[in-house]
Formats: structure tokens, sequence, C-alpha cells
């Protein structure tokens, strides 16, 4: 059977397995999802929405064709887009896919932008399809693209003011072209809302206007007496026409016409000692007025010319000022401080308003003769003469400084020291010798030092035929050396002055100088009388000074200082004098000349500087660009007040009364005088403490003054022994010290029938070491029974004396110890004695330590009787009274007034100090007793030397107790004698 139609049928179902196939084949995801690369979007600050170039599209090649509509096409989501993918930290954004199909996207921000935080984000993002299969777990993702957005500013913010407030100062009669900017700021990310485009003068009717810049500038010229301050109210405005949230406050100051000074300038100013360097201009700047200033000079001078030798220096003696500059031995001093061992200048006049500053006045009739001996006449090569000068214009007379000339006949001058017309000139003959030529004889310097009437230090260098002057450490060559024959041979003595020049006039020999005045025939006077004042006049022989001693005995201890900061010290130019009490500086920056101003201080470097006033004065100069309109800057004047430093007081103390044995006083080493000396020195000062008050309520403290006492340690330059009483008899007696103990503190002793000065500057122990070796010699001690003696230590001169410490010897003589055995008294029961800690026994020196005997004297067997009878009055008044009272009291005093009854038949009187020495250490209560009988007591105006001694030992503690201690005496202390 043949079937019709199989072949149509064959061929659409042919068909239909081919779209099935293609179907199935449709369901494959081989693309990946496709995306522009870059995308640029806006965003507003509070908006989400972001507008995106281009927009956010994603196409697949996986989406299936759509054929004609008599076939029905099922979509798959191989070719959807399910999603975006951003990539980045912290992306406050997200990816949407609003159509799936066509895969349209959009992308919003997650939260509000804030512009002025990001103004700009930058990400990456991806897309991937709905992948394969029915979990999608065959996705494709698309490549990365790079996003841009832009967050649009919105005004929100307002101009706000840098500073809470603005001030200014001008000068009356100026126009400015600004006076002061004002400055405000807005806080808006975007330029046109950020940006200031205006300010604006709130105030009304000123003359003042304001730009676009903040500038403010005067409309007219402004006039101090009409108005001294302006202040004005000032607001600005942002581009987006936001004002400003505060207006802001700006005041203008008006000041008189300017003229330029010297700004900050304290006139007085303060010193207080030991403080160290104190600034002098802390503050201080240079008002120019605004005038282009392109160099700048100034002086700036300390006067000190009415302190001491010009400024304030150690004041020791020359002598110990050379030591302390290190000049070695052979310095003599020819104008010493008035003193028992040099008193040749006690007749002149001294200035004794600087500090005991030892300055010599000679007034042109004044002149000394130098002892012979003090300097050798003939002089070794080579030597110095050095000393200190203040001397004005004089008139054409020579006035003569130092001279040694014949004493007697020929009135030759061998040399010489002398002013002549502003001119130092030195006369130095050479002696004679061999050879008869000229050699140089007459040294001349021509000086305005010589007679400006201000203290200069000379010295001469003296090393023949060159002469070297030093004058306040400069260098200065003569301009005119002349020659003349060496002197003859002469046996003629010659005399050494100062002030003048020793003349006789009983020769006619003259043959160096020309007689001021006429010579009356046969007398002996002074010519070339010296006007003006002189000061630490030395002659060192056989060595020259040298410049570091020199420059040591010159410099001032007070003065100008300058510590320059690193970033100006090139900048200005800084030159000193040689005493430091000016300086100069020159620069061209105003700003670093004015650091260097600042940096100047005045110093101090003395322990007790001079107190008083030093004049202070600054003199400018400056130039200009315009030579013609340049200013001129007045000069600035003060004073440094140099206050009263803490005085010390310089205490001695030890023992000051001791007796000794005969033998002792004859012996090679004699008594030591000072034992147990001690120098110690003190100041007091005022210092203010807080006190809290008691009262209720009253929380604060109070201030309060109170007085403390603080040791210090500073140098001694003079202590002196002299003998109280008549002077020391230099046959049977002296004072002596080891001059080796000395010298090794370099030290200097002299000594003379009236006591012994020790000299040098040195510490107060060393002093106090070389003090404890004095010793007393007598070995003739038969008619001595005491000797006195005075101690005092000064320091500067003089300027700090110590108090006058006196010792009184006494001399113990010894007898027989048998004449007088059985004249031995009993102590006396009724008189109590006063225990102490120590007793020294060593005062007495007894040869017999259990019983001694001694002759007293007439008048000591008068103070014997005269003592016990006023002791028997006393303690019978005693008696009588507490009879009254008391009847045990009575019992006592009358067993007293018995045991009163005194043997002076024998008028030896024995003692034995072991008893006294075992009596003052009885029992307690026996003490005690003692003690309460001796308030009833008077002391005894008579004071043995063993009473003074049991002082010393006691202390100021025990001084109500020398009543008892004195009648205990009675039993009588040998060591009187």
């Amino acid at each position: 059977m043949r079937i019709r139609g199989v072949k149509p049928f064959a061929s659409a179902v042919g068909l239909l397995l081919g779209l099935l196939c293609a179907v199935e084949a449709a369901k494959v995801n081989k693309h990946k999802p496709w995306i522009e690369t870059t995308y640029h979007g806006i965003v507003t600050e509070n908006d989400d929405k972001v507008l995106l170039d281009p927009p956010l599209i994603a196409l697949d090649k996986d989406a299936p064709l759509r054929y004609a509509e008599s076939f029905e096409v099922t979509f798959t989501k191989e070719g959807e887009i399910c999603g975006f993918r951003i990539h980045g930290q912290n992306v406050p954004f997200e990816a949407v896919v609003l159509d799936k199909s066509t895969g349209e996207g959009v992308i919003r921000a997650k939260d509000k932008l804030d512009c002025e935080l990001q103004k700009e984000h930058t990400f990456t993002i991806q897309a991937y399809d709905c992948g394969e299969g029915p979990d999608g777990s065959n996705m494709k993702k698309s490549h990365k693209a790079t996003v841009h957005i832009q967050v649009n500013d919105v005004n929100e913010y307002s101009p706000v003011f840098k500073e809470k407030s603005y001030k200014a100062t001008v000068i009356e009669g100026k126009k400015y072209d600004s006076i002061l900017k004002v400055e405000a700021v807005d806080a808006d990310c975007s330029f046109q809302f950020s940006q200031i485009c205006s300010y604006e003068i709130v105030t009304p009717d000123v003359p003042f206007t304001i730009d676009k810049d903040g500038n403010i500038k005067n409309t007219e010229k402004l006039n101090y007496s009409k108005e001294r301050m302006y202040k004005l109210t000032v607001t600005a405005y942002d581009c987006g026409k936001n004002r400003a949230s505060e207006d802001v406050l700006v005041k203008i100051n008006i000041k008189p016409t300017c003229k330029p000074s010297w700004q900050g300038f304290n006139k007085r100013i303060e010193y207080e000692p030991g403080t160290g360097s104190l600034a002098l201009f802390p503050s201080m700047h240079l008002e120019t007025c605004e005038e282009p200033i392109t160099s700048i000079q100034a002086s700036i001078m300390l006067e000190t010319n009415h302190i001491g030798k010009g400024c304030d220096r150690d004041t020791y003696s020359e002598k110990s000022l050379h030591k302390l500059c290190g000049a070695s031995a052979g310095t003599v001093e020819l104008l010493p401080a008035p003193s028992n061992s040099a008193n040749w200048t006690v007749g002149l006049p001294t200035d004794n308003g600087h500090d005991s500053d030892q300055v010599f006045e000679f007034n042109g009739t004044q002149a000394i003769k130098v002892p012979e001996g003090v300097v050798s006449t003939t002089l070794k090569e080579p030597f110095t003469i050095s000393v200190w000068m203040r001397h004005g214009p004089g008139g054409r007379e020579k006035e003569t400084i130092l001279c040694n000339s014949d004493k007697t006949e020929m009135n030759r001058h061998h040399y010489s020291l002398y002013v002549h017309n502003c001119r130092l000139v030195l006369l130095l003959r050479q002696e004679p010798t061999e050879s008869e030529n000229y050699k140089p004889a007459e040294f001349h310097w021509k000086l305005d030092q010589v007679c400006d009437k201000e203290w200069h230090h000379y010295v001469l260098n003296i090393e023949f035929p060159a002469v070297t002057l030093f004058v306040d450490g400069a260098t200065f060559e003569p301009f005119l050396v002349t020659e003349d024959y060496p002197l003859h041979a002469s046996k003629i003595e010659t005399q050494l002055t100062i002030g003048a020049c020793w003349q006789d006039l009983s020769g006619h020999d003259n043959d160096t100088e020309t007689l001021s005045e006429p010579l009356t025939g046969g007398s002996a006077r002074m010519t070339q009388y010296f006007r003006g004042n002189l000061a630490g006049l030395m002659i060192r022989s056989g060595k020259l000074e040298n410049k570091k001693v020199i420059d040591c005995l010159y410099t001032c201890k007070e003065g100008l200082d300058v510590q320059l900061p690193e970033e100006v010290a090139s900048a200005v130019k800084v030159e000193f004098n040689p005493n430091q009490s000016s300086l100069s500086l020159e620069g061209d920056d105003i700003e670093s000349f004015e650091k260097v101003m600042q940096h100047i201080s005045y110093l101090n470097s003395r322990q007790f500087p001079t107190p008083g006033i030093r004049h202070l004065r600054v003199s400018t100069t400056v130039k200009c660009f315009n030579e013609e309109t340049c200013i001129s800057v007045p000069d600035s004047e003060g004073y440094v007040m140099v206050l009263q430093p803490e005085e010390p007081k310089i205490s001695l103390s030890g023992i000051d009364h001791f007796a000794r044995g005969a033998a002792e006083f004859e012996s090679t080493e004699g008594v030591t005088l000072f034992p147990e000396l001690r120098i110690v020195s003190t100041i007091t000062r005022e210092v203010e403490v807080e006190a809290e008050t008691e009262a209720e309520g009253e929380d604060d403290p109070t201030v309060q003054e109170t007085v403390v006492s603080e040791e210090i340690m500073h140098n001694l330059d003079t202590c002196e022994v002299t003998v109280v009483g008549d002077e020391l008899n230099g046959d049977h007696e002296s004072l002596e010290v080891d001059l080796a103990q000395i010298q090794q503190r370099a030290l200097e002793m002299s000594s003379s029938n009236v006591g012994m000065v020790i000299t040098g500057v040195n510490t107060m122990a060393n002093y106090e070491q070389v003090l404890h070796l004095i010793r007393y010699r007598n070995w003739h001690t038969e008619a001595l029974f005491d000797r006195k003696f005075k101690l005092v230590c000064s320091e500067l001169n003089g300027r700090y004396i110590s108090n006058e410490f006196k010792v009184e010897v006494n001399v113990i003589h010894t007898a027989n110890p048998m004449d007088h055995a059985n004249n031995a008294m009993v102590q006396p029961q009724f008189i109590n004695q006063v225990q102490h800690a120590s007793v020294d026994l060593s005062g007495h020196n007894l040869v017999n330590t259990h019983q001694a005997s001694v002759v007293p004297s007439a008048a000591t067997i008068v103070i014997v009787v005269c003592v016990s009878f006023l002791v028997f009055m006393i303690i019978l008044g005693v008696f009588r009274i507490r009879a009254a009272h008391q009847r045990t009291m009575r019992d006592q005093e009358n067993g007293k007034e018995n045991e009163m009854d005194w043997d002076d038949s024998a008028l030896t009187i024995t003692v034995n100090p072991m008893e006294t020495y075992e009596d003052q250490h009885s029992s307690e209560e026996e003490g005690d007793e003692e003690e309460e009988e001796s308030e009833d007591g008077e002391e005894e105006d008579d004071i043995t030397s063993a009473e003074s001694d049991s002082s010393e030992d006691e202390g100021g503690e025990q001084e109500d107790q020398q009543g008892s201690s004195r009648q205990q005496q009675l039993e009588w202390d040998d060591s009187t004698y």
C-alpha cells in the first residue's frame, strides 16, 4: 500500500528538529558582557543620583535573535545582565541594573556626599550576565571600566575671618597705600563658593576704605589731636553672595608725627651684685619712621670715670695685685697705704671716697721722700716702672712723678719720670763707664692721655737702650730720643722722691734741670712739683713686665659685654675698647642690629662691687638712600645703678686670756699668741618668707621679712698684730713667725717694735694657719706680769675691717715649792663650784702639779683682803634676810660665816690646782646647792686669769654662772702671777 504525502511530512519534521537544535545551541553561554572603558559622572552633594556620560549599558552576544512572528522564541538567562560590581575601598556608590534584558543600569550614592571632605571619586565597575544552568553558575564578567565622579558643591558655608580682631598704628599726617590687610576664608569646596569676592566696612562715616583683597587705607590725612583711635567693623562676601557669619573689629591707633629714636630704652637700670650679666636693652628697637636705611652705626659708652681709677677694679694693694696677675718677686711699692712699716705716705692727701682705692693727691705743693733701702739706688737692668696717673692740662713747667737726684751738692738727676707740655718723659742718665760716648738719655712720648683728666695706666719696660711704653695696655714708641754723656763718677748719695725732685741748693752744678723758682743760697728744697693724682707707683728691678701681667693690671672688673646670636654674628660688626667701657656696632640690617643691641649687657665680676651710678649713653648715626632726607637719631642717655652689696662682717675669735710659765716665754719657741684663732666672715640679709594667717576666712599667705646670717668665703689682704701699751723692747722681747710658712703661702711679713703686719691676698684659712704660728718671746721676764696684744684683719685694702681681737697673756713666776709648804690653805667650803664639761689646766703650765707656791705682791695682798671683806658683808646680808623666812637657811649661812674667818697673817697664798679641778667636779647635789647660793651673791669686779679661762670654756650660755665661778676663785688662782 502506498502512503501518499510522506515526503512533505519528513521535511517538516527535519525543520522542527533543526530549530530544536538551534535552541539548544543558544543556551550555551559563550560570550562576556561588554561595557564602555571609561565613564564620567556628576553628582550634587545633596543628591544621590549620578549622571553618567555615556549611560551605563551592558551588552551580551549570547542574547537570542528575534525571528518571524510565526515562531515563538524563548529568551534564556545566558543573554541577560544580572548585575554590576564596583571595585575599590570605601566607595560611597552602588550600581543597580534597571533592565536585565537590555543591560541598562544606574550608579547612585549610598549616603549623602560632602564636597568639602572629597570633591572627586574614582573606582572601577564590571558587568556580569546571568550565567548557564539553573543556578547561573557559569556566569561571565565584563572587563573593568573606570568611573570618575565629581561632587558638585552647594554654597552652604559663609566666610570666616582668620583673626578675631585686627589692629594697626599709623602716624598722623600721612596717607598710606595699605594700613593693614584683613582676610576671610570660606569652607566651601568649589572655586565659586569658596572665594571671597568682596569686603565691606560696615561702620559709617570713617576716613577709610577697603578693596576686594582686604587692604584698608585712609582716604584722608589723619590728625592725632582729632582722633587717637578708630574702631571699624568689617564684613566679607563670598562669590555665592553669602555674608560672613561674624563681622570683625579693626582698631587703628594714630601716633603723633614720627620722630626717629630708640624705643624701649629704660633710663634707670638696677644691677644687683653677684647676679652675673644684666641685659641693658632687652626690648630696644629703632624707630626710623619708615625711612629706607642703608647702614647704621652706634656707640655705647659706659662712663665709670668717678669710680676708682677709671672703673671698678679690685682695691687690693698694688703689690698684691701684681702677685695676683702673675708678676714675680722684686716688685717694690713706692706709694703704699700708710702703715707702721711703711709710713712715708702718711702726710699725703688721699681719695677716701672711692671704695678705699688708695689714690694720692698732689696739688703742686706736696712731695714725699722714699726712705733709704726701699729701692736700690742703682737699678739693675732691665727694670720696669708702672703707675696710675690722672693729669689735666698743666703749665709749661716740668711736673715730676718720680725723681732720683743727688742728695747733696751737685743736684744731678740720675733718673726721673715727669710730664712736660702733655708729654711723658723718661730721663735715664747712664752711670760712669769706660766709654764716654753719647748714649740715649731722654725718651719723649706725646700722648693725649697725659692731659685728658682721666685715669690711665702707664708701664715703662726699660732694657737700655730700648724703652717700651704701655698706656692702658697699648704700646707706644717714643717720638723723640735725645742723647747725653754718662754721668761722671761721684760718691754722692742719691735721694728718691715722688711728686717733685729733690734739689740741694748748696752746690752750683745743675747740669740737667732749670728751676722754675728762684733759688735760695745754701737751702735745700723740692722743685718741679706734680699736679694731679697718682696711685700704684711700682718699680720692679731685674725683669721686664710681660704683656699678660700688664693687661691683667689694667683690665676692669666691670664693663660691657655682648653674646652675639649665631644668626646675626656676621651681619653686625662689633668692636670693644681695651677696658670694655665702650663698644661700637656697624651693620646694614636693622633687624639684626636690634637683636645685637638687645644682647648687650653690663657685667661686674667683683664680689663686692662699688655701689653707685654708671652713666650710659647710646649715640647713633644712620645713612639713607637719599642723603638729603636722611634721619637724625638723638642720643639716648640713662644709667646703671649698682646697688649696695651685702657687706661682710669679719669676726675674729679665740682664747683671749691665758697664762704661761716664765720658762715658756724665755724658751726659743716662745708662747703662741693665737693658738685657737678662728676667722669667720658672715653677711646678714633680709629675706621674705610666706606665713599663713591664722584668722578665719583668710587663706592667703602674708609676706614677712626675716634676717638671715650666712657664712661666706672671701680673701683677706692684711692682718696686723699690735702691742697694746708699751712698745716691744728689742733687747729682750720680740714677735716671731716662721718665714718659710709665710712664703709658702705667698704672703709677706714686716715687723717693728709696735707689732707685726702680714700682707698679701689670700684665703682666710691660710691667714688662720699663719696667725697660729705667731709667737711672743721674752727672755727677761722678772719684771713682767702681763702683755696685751691686738689683732685686726682687713679685706680690699681696708674696705672691710674685722673686730679688734685682744689677747692678754700672764706670766707665772714660779718660786721654790718648799719655801711655803706649811702655808697651804684649805679651800673654803662655803663657796660652791660650778661644774664644767671640761677644764683646761694647760694655761697654768705649773711646774709641780701637786703643790705650787707663789709670792704675791703688796697690791695682790690688798686685793685679797678687800675681796674677803666684801664677800663677808654680802654673805652676812644674805644670812640676815633669809633668817626671817627660813630657819634652816640661817643655819647654813652661820656655817658659812664661820668659814669666812680669813687668816692673813701669812702673806703668802699657796694653791693646789688639782684640788680646784676636783672640786669643780663635785657631786650633783652639792653643785645644785652651790648654784642656788651663788644666785644671791653679787659679781665681783676683780677677774683673775683663771676666771677668764673658765668663762672662755663655758661659752656664752654660762654667763649667769660667773658670779659663783668668781666666788670660787677666792681660793686664789696663782696663774695671775
